[in-house]
């Protein structure tokens, strides 16, 4: 595929909106199917998924803390599946009654506990780290467990009705959360930090500004101000339009914005208006990805590499994540592509 050369330098020096040495390539999450596809063999453990990254040829091993918020623990079932990246879904019943309607509920409801968060995964990975590679540290979801934990219903009623469940469910999530970034943020190999939080999709923002600068923009900057103290840039992925509120994710100390999502958002409009600010991960549509010509993909990676990333500030990347129904062959070629690709 390539010969892999790492340089988490050229990564940070991209993600803060610098011209480094090369256009890097960055994921939020690739599934378990296609990682093994690229080292051919079961993806079981951090070295595993240490071989893959390197393999792919990217800069960083992307790592999130083990910690569980399972439903089956107050016996709503298990009714687990996983998402693109091999973590956890979260399946409740999001769209009407949640896992926790009242404060009964809540007070019944097994959080985990900061001592019972594992970072083992991140030991593991210091100690295998081939050179020029680093750790990227990503959590996230605080506003979006807030809303699942209650169902979409439920919580929309309370905005109006009376927040003080949602108030008491937000800060739990957060705070824990919250702790992750702490953690994650003193390790000495975790190079930058990721946050993830769906807060729109392509028609706009799921929930108005006013309820995201109660429920959302809060924890975000409480994060961008822990990468701001360690001089850690922070990602941010939010699928969906962003230009309501886009001002606001910068104020937070956000470096790097992820996926620009291709439906949602044209990359070149947003490299015009906040390109001095951010640096903009993605926007290699799933579907080209999934469905299209190899030729097409090349075509696609070299227009937002001539429009966008000729000055710096622009890792390639899909405009969501990489799951196990892409082509192969098409996801290879965009590596390649940029890989091959020089200034």
């Amino acid at each position: 595929m390539i010969i892999p050369q790492p340089d988490i330098n050229v990564f940070i020096k991209t993600l803060r909106n610098e011209k480094a040495g090369f256009i890097p390539i960055a994921e939020l999450g690739v599934h378990p199917a296609i990682k093994e596809k690229i080292i051919e063999k079961k993806i079981i453990s951090v070295k595993d998924e240490i071989e893959f990254w390197y393999k792919a040829g990217y800069d960083y091993v992307k790592l999130q803390p083990l910690v569980d918020f399972n439903p089956a623990k107050i016996k709503t079932g298990t009714n687990l599946t996983f998402n693109d990246d091999g973590t956890v879904f979260r399946k409740w019943a999001s769209e009407s009654k949640g896992v926790i309607t009242s404060f009964k509920e809540f007070e019944e409801y097994v959080f985990p506990e900061l001592y019972e968060i594992d970072y083992k995964r991140f030991e593991d990975a210091e100690i295998n780290l081939p050179q020029g590679m680093g750790i990227v540290g990503q959590y996230g979801d605080i506003f979006t467990m807030t809303w699942e934990m209650m169902g979409f219903e439920n919580f929309s009623f309370a905005l109006f009705e009376d927040d003080e469940l949602i108030r008491l469910i937000n800060d739990k999530v957060g705070n824990i959360v919250l702790n992750m970034f702490e953690n994650m943020s003193q390790i000495d190999e975790v190079k930058a930090l990721w946050y993830s939080d769906d807060i729109a999709y392509a028609n706009g923002l799921i929930v108005s500004p006013d309820t995201l600068d109660k429920y959302f923009f809060p924890w975000l900057k409480k994060i961008g101000d822990i990468a701001k103290s360690v001089n850690k840039p922070l990602i941010y992925h939010s699928d969906g339009i962003l230009f309501e509120v886009m001002n606001k994710i910068i104020e937070c100390g956000v470096s790097a914005l992820h996926p620009i999502e291709p439906k949602a958002m044209n990359i070149v409009d947003v490299k015009k208006q906040f390109g001095d600010k951010l640096c903009l991960i993605g926007n290699i549509d799933v579907d080209l990805l999934a469905r299209g010509k190899k030729e097409e993909v090349i075509n696609n990676v070299l227009f937002n590499i001539e429009n966008v990333g000729m000055n710096g500030g622009y890792c390639v990347g899909s405009g969501n994540s990489i799951p196990e129904y892409v082509n192969i062959e098409n996801y290879i070629s965009m590596i390649v592509t940029v890989k091959t690709f020089r200034y």
